[in-house]
């Protein structure tokens, strides 16, 4: 087919089922964004910035499980998007990133804008290339979606010369075909990590974002309740997914945060599986420098070699797919299970399942007392949230010493798909993520959690929600501070710190109008005082389908640390 560079690369985004492209274009970018005017099969996005561009594209990746596209103006705008593209890096996003690149006739003179933006993007992608020759486009492109797809999925980045965009040549226009990636464990590896978790004493769980990203949950399900097992999710910081029911009776909640709690929580086991995730990603380092107990027996499922044996020796490690190894895995571990060994795994479910009721009741508990506190503790509003949100919504979560995992909790979150955490940690992410997502999924309703810190970082992307009218709903935590440093700063027992003096953590005089900024930008906007009027003002934005933030001022008390 004879088409130029851009319509090639429209038309094969196009029959791979791309809908949008999230851009904010520049001078590079034209060729793309004129094209556009005449395609109605994909929506360019418009965004003002690229911190909430990428996020966008991010969420939607996520929640569609379908390449996320986005188009960043040149070296500048590569630039400013390169946190983002971190996060989707370390969460392993399926992120097509492309940029304009300046006419090559050019590039000699080392132009305006000009750079080797290639070797800017290695870093943080799977594979990076420029496309020299409008005849290379077309295989470029298959090759940027089928890697971005591949396991370990990730993001790409293609860099798109102003002349290969306009060029006009004789191309092969076959849309990209991306593999079944799901591979099974070898059965001997399989069959051994069975045995190992039948025969276990005390086994254990911990369960990341990649369970619910290969529909695995209903598996994972079914081999902890063979085995009695508890199932904890990653750490707050870097949580992701919720790759197990928050509801269930053997649901244990995130692991601390830090390496001496983390070996406290884990000392009781003899065996944990650990299924789709990084094992681990700290925060801070304390000593013992190894989080994990030197006695407990590891068993590794993921479908990225690198990740097995990394950090941790591991007794069984599974490479495969996740939904596909669980499966395998809780076949043979049931067959594996004597009728003593059911009867002590029914005894440990019991008992599990009392402590961590207790536990909830405990929290629940807690949260009644400080419903009457002002101002308002996280604990008071996340326990008045859990009491509106419906059963289907999707949560975006931006604000980690608010959050603090208390809608898990408190069992508040009845749907694994519909929670997101942040990976990365490049702040913005929580605010586009939410735009993202409720454009991959318009039926359903998207809460974002955010920080006042992490929500500046992003906030021209309300401007996106109010110009496409995405009915996404964003809260905003005012403490007027970034706290998750302070309390870094009490966990290293910093001597400034320690004294509660602290240099450049306070967002105050002048302390900024959240509300107001969302007015200017288009979205309809409120302030609440009280954990009771919070619910009432997200229940009633879930409901009237248009983007709103609501802004709750909080306890600006900080804790010595996080504790799960």
């Amino acid at each position: 087919m004879r088409a130029s560079g851009v319509q090639a690369l429209l038309q094969m985004l196009a029959e791979c089922g791309v809908k949008y492209i999230f851009g904010n274009p520049g001078t590079t970018e034209l060729p793309l964004v004129d094209a556009l005017a005449d395609d109605g099969r994909i929506q360019y996005v418009l965004g003002l910035q690229e911190v909430p561009v990428v996020a966008m594209a991010d969420g939607y990746a996520l929640a569609s499980r379908t390449p996320g596209v986005v188009n960043l103006h040149i070296s500048c705008g590569l630039g400013n998007g390169l946190g983002m593209i971190y996060n989707a890096w370390r969460a392993g996003t399926p992120l097509i990133v492309t940029a304009g690149q300046q006419d090559r006739r050019l590039r000699f003179e080392e132009p305006i804008l000009w750079s080797d933006m290639v070797r800017v993007a290695r870093s943080w992608t799977k594979w990076a290339a420029e496309v020299e020759r409008v005849q290379d486009l077309p295989a470029a492109v298959r090759r940027a979606v089928q890697t971005a797809l591949a396991p370990p999925t990730g993001p790409v980045f293609l860099s798109l010369p102003m002349d290969v965009q306009s060029e006009v040549a004789e191309l092969d226009l076959t849309p990209p075909r991306p593999h079944d990636p799901r591979v099974r464990p070898p059965k001997e590896a399989l069959r051994r990590a069975a045995e190992l978790l039948a025969h276990a004493r005390n086994p254990a769980i911990l369960a990341g974002s990649r369970v619910v990203e290969a529909s695995a949950e209903p598996y994972l399900v079914r081999l902890a309740e063979c085995l009695g097992a508890p199932v904890f999710s990653e750490s707050g910081t870097t949580h992701g997914r919720l790759g197990f029911p928050a509801d269930h009776p053997l649901y244990a909640q995130c692991l601390p945060l830090w390496s001496p709690e983390l070996r406290t929580r884990l000392a009781e086991f003899d065996v944990l599986l650990a299924a789709g995730l990084d094992l681990l990603r700290l925060y801070v380092y304390f000593e013992p420098a190894r989080a994990l107990p030197e006695h407990l027996r590891i068993v590794h499922l993921d479908p990225d070699p690198w990740q097995l044996g990394k950090n941790y020796p591991v007794e069984v490690g599974l490479i495969g797919d996740v939904g596909a190894g669980l499966e395998e895995l809780a076949e043979l571990t049931e067959q594996c299970m004597t009728d003593a060994r059911r009867s002590r795994a029914r005894e440990r479910a019991q008992a599990r399942a009392a402590q961590h009721a207790e536990i909830r009741e405990r929290l629940w508990e807690r949260a009644r007392q400080e419903r009457s506190l002002r101002p308002v503790t996280p604990l008071a509003a996340m326990s008045a949230l859990a009491e509106v949100l419906p059963p289907d919504v999707a949560v975006v979560e931006e604000a980690v010493t608010t959050t603090n995992t208390y809608l898990e909790r408190l069992a508040a979150l009845r749907n694994t798909t519909g929670y997101f955490g942040h990976r990365g940690w490049a702040l913005g992410w929580g605010l586009g993520c939410a735009i993202g997502v409720q454009l991959a999924w318009p039926e359903r309703s998207v809460l974002a959690l955010l920080g006042e810190g992490a929500a500046l970082y992003g906030i021209q992307g309300l401007w996106t929600a109010a110009h496409y009218k995405i009915p996404a709903t964003f809260v905003v935590f005012n403490n007027a501070q970034y706290q998750i440093l302070k309390v870094g700063a009490r966990q290293l027992r910093l001597p400034a710190a320690m004294r509660n003096q602290f240099v450049g953590l306070d967002l105050v005089e002048p302390e900024i109008d959240i509300p107001a900024l969302a007015t200017a930008f288009g979205v309809a906007a409120t302030r609440v005082q009280s954990a009771a009027d919070l619910a009432d003002a997200v229940r009633d934005a879930l409901r009237a389908r248009r983007p709103q933030l609501v802004e709750l001022p909080i306890d600006r008390t900080t804790p010595g640390t996080l504790r799960y």
